[in-house]
């Protein structure tokens, strides 16, 4: 027997609703989960700012303001998305169901600029005293040491790359599939999205780039410097196109401090969950994929091994709480 979600047609109404009486124009005409949860994260990161910064925070009274204009322009957009319910405007209909993903990037890298408003020493010297205690030795460097292949690179470096791929791939397949399984998905995945980064802003942990000294102005403790001896990348690794091509998103649109709990790990495996729930055929490839994006975290040195153990509990955590939430909000009940 199928669920609500997944007889809700193409227009995300279920049959519930219009047994209900409830037009699609007057259910797209109200909040979704969605939309509440863009414009809080958007309201209380705002609200942060503005009471707790210091002078880490470059140009706070812009980003205050930005995030004022943002709200703005979140609620004129939803109002767009319920004008234009009905109406042959796909391609609108689309940014305005999918504006989420769009902003995702520039959330993730506001963070880098607001990580030290609460504790202003990163933290990298906890994870790794974790991971030390756990293992004996550090992970994230050892794991491509004894691996310098390039295809064993390669793989890990498609795997994490694939990371960009879920998030857009499933939210596409589910929109031409099901509005219903599409609004379920954003807005979990949203949910997910929203809790790292604030953690993110209070836990500032950069991860192993630590070890080669990327980070202007921080140098690793006196007592973690002799790993600095294993931070290098084998010749055999650094021949991979997939190697250049993460190097390349890294060098452009990666956010210091912002590693636990890995949202690479709690986001992939939330997307697994949907491919389990709404597009089976695609489940176990998904999940390998998934898996091996996991691991390559730590061998590609993006994460330390406590990172992706806590961005695992933030999925299993955040994604029973963030469907709760959009059933009780949008209304829909299996």
């Amino acid at each position: 027997m199928k669920s609500g979600y997944e007889r809700a047609d193409r227009s995300g109404v279920s049959p519930e609703h219009k047994a209900a009486g409830v037009s699609g124009p007057r259910l797209l005409s109200s909040y979704r989960f969605v939309d509440y949860a863009t414009q809080a994260y958007v309201a209380v990161v705002g609200l942060l700012i503005l009471v707790f910064h210091n002078r880490t925070v470059p140009h706070w009274g812009a980003l205050v303001g930005a995030h004022a204009a943002v709200l703005v322009c979140l609620h004129l957009l939803v109002g767009t998305r319920s004008r234009t319910e009905g109406r042959p405007q796909p391609i609108l209909r689309f940014l305005c169901d999918f504006y989420p993903v769009l902003l995702y990037a520039g959330f993730y890298a506001e963070t880098g600029s607001l990580n030290r408003m609460f504790i202003q020493e990163y933290l990298d010297p906890m994870a790794i005293r974790c991971d030390q205690a756990l293992f004996g030795f550090q992970p994230s460097l050892r794991f491509m040491e004894k691996l310098p292949l390039l295809a064993v690179s390669e793989l890990f470096y498609a795997s994490y790359f694939s990371y960009y791929i879920m998030i857009a791939g499933v939210g596409v397949a589910l929109y031409r599939k099901s509005r219903g399984a599409f609004f379920h998905y954003i807005s979990v995945v949203s949910f997910v999205f929203y809790i790292c980064y604030l953690c993110y802003i209070v836990l500032p942990i950069i991860g192993p780039p630590v070890f080669f000294g990327h980070i202007a102005g921080y140098h690793l403790p006196v007592a973690y410097q002799a790993l600095e001896a294993y931070a290098y990348y084998p010749k055999a690794v650094q021949s991979g196109p997939f190697y250049h091509l993460m190097g390349f998103i890294y060098r452009f649109f990666e956010a210091p401090g912002a590693a636990l709990p890995s949202s690479h790990v709690a986001v992939a495996l939330c997307t697994v969950f949907f491919s389990f729930l709404y597009l089976r055929p695609l489940r176990y490839p998904h999940l390998i994929v998934a898996l091996l994006l996991c691991a390559a975290t730590v061998y590609c040195r993006y994460h330390y091994v406590i990172d992706v153990l806590s961005g695992a509990l933030t999925a299993l955590l955040l994604v029973p709480l963030g469907t709760r939430l959009y059933r009780k909000v949008d209304g829909l009940q299996r």
